[in-house]
């Protein structure tokens, strides 16, 4: 698969996840998703390849900044599909990406 092919299924992806936390009765922001390398961050971040997005969690007007405030979300994103990587399982439990030449 592509990059660009890739892309693409990680915005499929990310659609359904928005769809499924608002269905669970959470609010979404974004958080970081494209990630200029020149400006900050790692140059092999799936931010800067257009594969991953920090997301703001807030159920009953409530922040949620926990890892286990996003495992709900986490374990449902690991099942859209095999590349599907969810950064509680490396403690940034906001972080949702698609892994891409073993990077997620």
């Amino acid at each position: 698969m592509t990059l660009r092919e890739k892309q693409s299924l990680f915005v499929r992806c990310v659609v359904q996840l928005l769809r499924y936390a608002n269905d669970q009765g959470y609010e979404i922001t974004f958080g970081d998703a494209y990630r200029d390398p020149k400006h900050y961050g790692h140059p092999k971040s799936c931010h800067a390849k257009r594969l991953a997005i920090d997301l703001n969690l807030f159920k009953d007007g409530k922040y949620l900044v926990r890892n286990e405030d996003h495992r709900p979300l986490g374990e449902y994103w690991e099942t859209l599909h095999p590349l599907c990587r969810w950064g509680g399982r490396f403690g940034d439990g906001n972080h949702y990406s698609l892994e891409h030449e073993g990077i997620c």
